[in-house]
């Protein structure tokens, strides 16, 4: 079974699951999941999963994102996005002075609410679905961090391009709207580009025909990631056991050696033994533990 994390340039048009599905089809395995929706008609990276490295999500979805968000003035729509009905109109007449000096406030932790068309959970149900068979709007609301917001250019009559980087759970579509709410004026996402999602970027993202073609040649794999290389931005314990203590840290046990105390408690660590890659370990008050295998057993060099 393929194993690794492969960063997938999803089109707009496409849910996140279609796109799980159509990576499930070419590489004909069924453990394949992505870390983290991108909205259907959003464009970007989304990376996806398989094999061994799904059990990776946890470690790969909190990281940070990066978007390109075209924000339209002049309408605000019931999915806060250009393919969704409009609920009201107003001026489109904003001066790029007035957004520029306003973005700023939106800078830093702060309590969002969420589109009601979006994939939460209200009563065992999806927001989408609540909206769609016509109940009342549920709020809800989370903490989200915007670490930084620029304008970057007018794109045209009451239309401007942001760049946005954001911590996991944002919804530029809700920050659209705000900022029109803020300026007097309302506003929708008209464009959504998710240029980066953690250590995963664009510029290495291989699109749904780079894939057929990879598999048309017998290539397929080489677009993989492997999960040692997903997992770079993770600091790093290099251990030289012996085999009793090989046992032990395989079997799930702590095992302390020298120096081990000093290392960050509970955080995750990418943990080579004998330098070979293991997975993932974290300190405890016991010892250093395995928290995450990530290699097959005959490999990991325990005996």
């Amino acid at each position: 079974m393929r194993s690794g994390v492969l960063n997938l340039l999803k089109p707009p048009g496409m849910t996140s699951s279609d796109a799980v599905l159509a990576v499930r089809r070419l590489f004909g395995q069924k453990r394949v999941g992505h870390t983290g929706t991108l909205d259907p008609g959003a464009a970007g990276v989304l990376p996806i999963c398989l094999g061994r490295a799904t059990r990776l999500f946890d470690y790969l979805v909190e990281k940070d994102k990066t978007y390109l968000a075209e924000i339209h003035f002049g309408a605000e729509t019931d999915t806060l996005d250009s393919y969704g009905r409009i609920l009201a109109e107003g001026d489109s007449c904003v001066p790029a002075e007035a957004l520029e000096a306003l973005l700023p406030a939106f800078l830093g932790e702060q309590e969002q609410r969420a589109p009601m068309y979006s994939a939460l959970k209200s009563g065992g149900k999806k927001l989408y679905e609540l909206a769609r068979s016509g109940a009342p709007a549920v709020e809800k609301r989370r903490q989200i961090c915007i670490y930084s917001l620029s304008l970057l250019e007018q794109t045209g009559p009451g239309a401007f391009l942001l760049e946005v980087r954001c911590s996991r759970g944002t919804y530029v579509r809700s920050l659209c709207r705000d900022i029109g709410q803020a300026l007097g004026a309302p506003a929708y996402l008209s464009f959504l580009l998710r240029n980066q999602s953690g250590a995963f970027c664009l510029e290495e993202a291989h699109t749904l025909e780079e894939l057929q073609a990879h598999k048309e040649a017998g290539s397929l794999d080489t677009l993989l990631i492997s999960p040692e290389k997903a997992l770079a931005h993770l600091e790093e314990v290099r251990l030289v056991l012996d085999r009793k203590d090989r046992l032990h840290l395989y079997n799930g046990a702590p095992v302390q050696f020298p120096g081990w105390e000093a290392l960050p408690k509970g955080k995750p660590l990418r943990t080579y033994v004998q330098d070979q890659f293991w997975g993932l370990s974290a300190a405890r008050e016991a010892g250093l533990q395995m928290c995450l295998f990530l290699q097959d057993e005959e490999n990991m060099g325990h005996g």
